[in-house]
């Protein structure tokens, strides 16, 4: 992915980026991960949750040092089932 480049007025582009995220629970927390930028958030909701993390990356993103990978793929989370001995 690409950062935004600035417009005619010399203002920054705003465009829409997506990302991953990972959700899983942790006590009475719901916890929001985004793999591709490695940032985390919780909320006491799934929704909550992802609304931080949604705050979260903007706030990273706000810095112009903010690195954004270029991938041409989304992380895969599935599940693996295996026998305990």
């Amino acid at each position: 992915m690409q950062r935004a480049g600035r417009n005619r007025g010399g203002r920054m582009a705003r465009r829409s980026l997506e990302f991953s995220s990972v959700i899983s629970k942790e006590g009475k927390w719901y916890v929001a991960n985004c793999p591709e930028l490695e940032i985390s958030s919780q909320g006491e909701s799934v929704e909550s949750a992802l609304k931080n993390l949604r705050e979260a990356i903007e706030l990273y993103l706000q810095d112009e040092d903010a690195k954004v990978p270029e991938v041409n793929y989304r992380p895969m989370v599935t599940v693996v089932k295996v026998v305990r001995a």
